[in-house]
């Protein structure tokens, strides 16, 4: 049940009511286990923090740092941080120097608390530019600090410098919290930057209060629910979802390492886990390969189990159609043996539902994971909407390529290129210290801009494009690129791909490639090449996948095609300013550094033929 009281008081409330048993748990590389980790001993935590933030002299509103990937750690501060009325910050773990720079002079922070040795070690490089910090506290105690360092404890220091002062300070601590009203702060997430400077999102304790009353609504979670959390607390969408999931009473385990995600859901076998499509993609193309190297009677099997689901799913369980009895008993059937197998080898054999949004889902990939007996629930939303604009509705109709039904409580209307407006209790009351910038984006009305383009359609939201990422070719004809790249990255083959139109005669595209399958293919075809940008510059390379992007984009428009790309012998990284923390692509940084390739590309289409072949490949 859910517990909606303030965020301040929340887990010493669950705490009360649920006492020894497991909240988190964490992934101890050094023991190479997973530790428990108590509501009682949560909340304690929680108070510890808060004794030794007052300690420090935090006051009332007052933002602290949070520069961390994620711990059990970034929990404690940030309830501990609430239980005093003080607002956290959360710093994505890949920041740049600068970026951390520009944050904490932004937010006038004193105190950071760092996850490991990278965040220490950036955070130290910038201590001569940061003229507000005061303090750094270190997670991990590993972290070897430097030698004319005064100024940072570690937090086992810093929590028991807290513990033996708790008689001085809890009683300001419980007073603080009883002072605590909807309107504060919780938190200021700066947004990644796409499209400008980063701005600081304002996010109030009322905010997420109404969230977890509307998600709460719709969404079938609850105190039996084991949560995997591998995308960072830093960003909204795992923030507000871990939150909602702790006021459910449900268990999260905190999967301090990204990458091991398939490793985590093996040994946690959780029931729910947010995600972003790319996860489900690659999912997706571990399924393909298997079935191009398994058995004749395994591949078999297989397909069948997912074609059945796919029809159940597409015809009728989409539709909230009855299944009819054939079909049904078919399905049962490939549920208690082809696809129990399949969930189990992935660890997702306990699957409740699976939040998923970030970007747009591939209707392939959609139609795949609920074939595969996966309630995966799309949706829609923003750092300045507290995530949740709109999302599948269980009992309700779920349409392929839609992002759901909007929340209870927000109105939404369509602006000037289809825009989506939004207004309403979750809707940030803007950005901070950005007074011109707040008033670009809210209207006199109230009204939020949040830059997609969609439409409704029989009560569910389709989106269309970000309307600043529209591209016009020479032709006049709109081309919206992500629409066009997440056809391209479904492909085994295909890592990353960055779409080029604007003002070009025809698409193109710069593909990285997924370098380890293809380097098996081309050993499999008797492919020599010395290295990566050899094979990449390999004819029989470029044919192959020109014959597969024909295929993948053959629902487009004929304007909407890839007509030329180029493959890159390097991926898009954050290290070299190409992505953002949250992995979207700062498009004019791809151009910029690859405008001689794009250029090579028309260039060569001129040369070769007025219109150039739809799938040629640009060498």
């Amino acid at each position: 049940m859910l517990n909606n009281c303030h965020l301040s008081k929340l887990i010493h409330e669950q705490a009360a009511h649920y006492g020894q048993r497991t909240a988190l748990s964490w992934r101890d590389y050094d023991e190479n286990r997973w530790k428990p980790v108590s509501w009682t001993k949560f909340s304690d935590y929680v108070r510890t923090t808060s004794v030794g933030l007052l300690q420090l002299g935090v006051g009332v509103q007052e933002n602290i740092a949070v520069f961390s990937q994620n711990k059990p750690e970034c929990l404690y501060v940030d309830f501990g941080a609430y239980g005093i009325r003080a607002v956290t910050i959360p710093f994505y773990a890949t920041s740049s120097g600068a970026q951390v720079a520009y944050m904490i002079n932004d937010a006038e922070i004193r105190f950071i608390f760092v996850g490991e040795q990278e965040q220490y070690d950036t955070t130290m490089s910038v201590m001569s530019v940061c003229h507000t910090l005061e303090k750094v506290i270190i997670f991990d105690p590993k972290v070897k600090r430097r030698a004319n360092d005064h100024l940072s404890v570690y937090f086992e220091e810093f929590l028991a410098a807290a513990d033996s002062a708790r008689t001085e300070f809890l009683p300001t601590v419980e007073a603080r919290t009883a002072e605590a009203v909807p309107e504060d702060v919780a938190n200021i997430l700066y947004t990644s930057g796409t499209t400008g400077g980063s701005k600081g999102v304002i996010l109030t304790h009322g905010m997420y209060h109404e969230g977890f009353r509307t998600n709460d609504a719709v969404l079938p979670l609850g105190d039996k629910d084991v949560i995997l959390n591998f995308l960072p607390f830093t960003h909204v969408f795992e923030r507000a979802w871990s939150y909602l999931c702790l006021a459910e009473g449900a268990r999260l385990a905190v999967s301090l390492r990204p990458t091991d995600v398939l490793q985590s859901l093996q040994e946690v076998h959780p029931t729910c886990m947010s995600s972003v499509p790319r996860f489900w993609e690659k999912v997706y193309q571990g399924v393909l390969e298997r079935l191009e190297t398994t058995s004749p009677l395994e591949r078999k099997l297989i397909k069948g189990a997912l074609n059945v689901g796919a029809e159940c799913w597409t015809k009728y369980l989409s539709k909230g159609k009855p299944l009819p009895l054939t079909l049904h008993l078919k399905n049962s059937f490939y549920r208690r043996t082809v696809v129990k197998l399949l969930l189990r080898t992935l660890g997702l054999e306990r699957a409740n539902f699976f939040p998923t949004a970030g970007a747009a889902v591939s209707p392939d990939v959609e139609r795949f994971v609920h074939a595969a007996g996966i309630y995966m629930v799309v949706g829609y939303g923003l750092t300045e909407s507290t995530a949740t604009v709109s999302c599948d509705h269980p009992g309700k109709v779920n349409s392929l390529g839609s992002v759901g039904r909007l929340i209870d409580g927000l109105e939404i209307k369509f602006g000037e290129n289809e825009e989506i407006l939004l207004r309403g209790k979750t809707i940030t009351p803007g950005y901070y210290k950005k007074e011109a910038i707040t008033k670009a984006a809210i209207d006199e009305e109230g009204w939020f801009h949040t830059g997609d383009a969609g439409y409704m359609k029989d009560g569910e939201l389709y989106l269309k494009e970000r309307i600043k990422d529209l591209f016009k070719t020479s032709n006049g004809k709109y081309i919206a690129p992500q629409m066009i790249e997440s056809k391209l990255v479904i492909d085994k083959y295909i890592d990353q791909a960055v779409i080029v139109a604007d003002k070009h005669k025809f698409v193109s595209a710069l593909i990285v490639p997924d370098y380890v399958l293809l380097e098996k293919y081309a050993e499999a075809n008797g492919i020599a090449v010395a290295d990566r940008a050899a094979l990449c510059q390999d004819e029989r390379i470029h044919q192959m996948l020109a014959e597969r992007i024909e295929t993948l984009q053959q629902d487009l428009a004929n304007y909407e095609k890839v007509k030329r790309f180029v493959l890159l012998a390097e991926p898009f990284t954050i290290a070299n300013g190409e992505l953002t923390n949250t992995l979207k692509v700062k498009r004019r940084v791809v151009y910029e550094r690859y405008a001689a390739q794009i250029e090579k590309i028309y260039a060569d289409a001129e040369k070769a033929a007025p219109s150039p072949t739809a799938g040629t490949p640009a060498k």
